[in-house]
């Protein structure tokens, strides 16, 4: 069956937690609208399954994931997660536009998330979510759920090693990460069949082998030039994973960065776009649809000085047309800063109706709203 693509953005936890003046999402109105202006249909969020689940009218105090990047509070926040959540979801669905849940399991000063210890526990915090959702009358608002984020990192799953801040990330190949994969999934299926699920990945972006995809509905990589397809990071001297509370890292991503781009743009563009490629493979060999949310030039970048956006827009636009070529995404974002606290590649209204306009003229196998 063939379809049109959407077009999707992440607006993570943010949604949620930048709610200060001038931090983009204090006037959740104005945000969707502006996404609607843009031309896209659908917006990937944390729905905070496990603050749901223990007392979703507390106040939580969440503790930042990092100082320096633009996503969430950069100092602890306060937030309540119902009824905000579905106010969130209505107001979405108003607009006509889709909700994908997500959970970055985000730390709070009680470690709430500490209490999931088995893949039941997992699959109980959604169910109540779920549940919630479903008893305010907003099934029908939610395009997919993605139980976990990029899947499995210890970053955004502590659970799955124990609570260990010395894990080594394990492959999806291993039966511990399979064992819990199948089981969350199978449990809410049982509980919730109307929604397809998935756990969304950074790594093994190509597949894994071994591992199990039976339960997934869908395939959510998110795919970018670098670190996965090229050295780029290596080149300038960024070190993703330490670069959390690292005042220096963005000085790699301020000067340097552009200019290794500028350098020889084909060869970043020809590493991204074989990467696509091959992963539209592991789609093609799987059997299973592409979602992709987060995506195509760095992971990591923000205003700032010495920071244009138009080297990432081009990147980018790279990523998107090359996606669509392969005619195995169903839904794809536009870039990993689709948000209004991303100012300057906000404000490029132009830029992103280009690139939605493009997203809807392509053609999918996939049908991507049932």
């Amino acid at each position: 069956m063939t379809d049109r693509p959407l077009a999707i953005t992440m607006w993570d936890f943010s949604w949620l937690e930048r709610r200060w003046d001038g931090a983009g999402y204090e006037d959740w109105d104005r945000a969707l609208d502006e996404l609607v202006e843009r031309g896209y249909d659908a917006v990937r969020i944390d729905a905070f399954p496990h603050l749901v689940a223990a007392d979703p009218r507390r106040t939580w105090r969440l503790l930042p994931v990092w100082h320096f990047e633009a996503w969430g509070a950069t100092e602890p926040v306060s937030v309540r997660v119902l009824p905000e959540l579905l106010e969130f979801i209505q107001a979405c669905a108003t607009r006509g536009l889709r909700v994908a849940l997500s959970s970055w399991f985000r730390r709070d000063e009680l470690d709430t998330r500490s209490q999931i210890r088995t893949a039941a526990d997992l699959a109980r915090v959604w169910d109540v979510t779920l549940s919630a959702i479903e008893n305010a009358g907003l099934a029908d608002a939610i395009y997919f759920v993605d139980l976990v984020n990029e899947w499995p990192i210890p970053m955004w799953a502590p659970f799955l090693y124990g609570n260990d801040p010395d894990a080594v990330i394990l492959s999806r190949a291993e039966e511990v990460v399979r064992g819990w994969t199948r089981e969350a999934i199978a449990t809410l299926r049982a509980a919730h069949p109307r929604y397809r699920y998935t756990l969304s990945v950074a790594t093994e972006t190509t597949g894994a082998d071994g591992e199990d995809l039976t339960e997934l509905d869908l395939l959510e990589p998110h795919v970018w030039m670098t670190p996965q397809a090229t050295d780029f990071y290596t080149e300038i001297g960024y070190d993703l994973e330490h670069s959390q509370f690292d005042p220096h890292a963005y000085q790699a991503l301020s000067g340097p960065a552009e200019r290794l781009y500028r350098s020889d743009p084909r060869r970043w563009a020809d590493g991204l776009t074989a990467h696509i490629e091959r992963v539209a493979g592991w789609s093609r060999s799987a059997g299973k649809p592409l979602v992709t949310t987060e995506c195509w030039a760095i992971v990591n970048y923000k205003d700032g000085p010495g920071r244009d956006w138009g080297w990432i827009k081009e990147l980018c636009e790279v990523g998107v047309r090359a996606a669509l070529a392969t005619g195995r995404w169903e839904a794809l974002a536009t870039s990993n800063f689709c948000g209004p606290q991303f100012i300057g590649m906000w404000k490029d209204v132009a830029w992103h109706r280009s690139m939605t306009d493009a997203i809807h003229a392509g053609v999918t196998e996939f049908t991507a709203v049932p």
